[in-house]
């Protein structure tokens, strides 16, 4: 790939990314939308997050990551589900897939 091509390209990238943040509160007072329809945008936000997360944490490629990754994902979402610090959460999730990953487990 050229190298002029990927400046145009993120620059492309750049100017979308901020039309779309300008766009929402210049919108905003134009557009009503229903209380129903703001919780169904919500919970679709979160499961996106869902299954972008099931997705990083459970394939490699096109294949199954093994189970050492989805244990230490899991490690991570139940202390960071037990409001545990950052740091924590990071360190004991590496810790558990590296762990595994050492005594053999793919």
């Amino acid at each position: 790939m050229d190298p002029l091509d990927l400046i145009i390209a993120g620059g492309v990238l750049a100017a979308g990314t901020f039309a779309f943040r300008f766009a929402g509160p210049v919108l905003k007072a134009r557009f009503t939308v229903s209380p129903k329809a703001e919780k169904l945008m919500a919970r679709s936000a979160v499961v996106l997050l869902a299954a972008l997360v099931a997705v990083a944490a459970l394939t490699e490629g096109h294949e199954f990551a093994g189970y050492a990754r989805p244990a230490g994902v899991l490690v991570g979402g139940v202390l960071a589900w037990r409001k545990a610090p950052f740091a924590l959460v990071v360190v004991a999730a590496a810790a558990t897939a590296a762990l595994l990953r050492l005594a053999g487990v793919p």
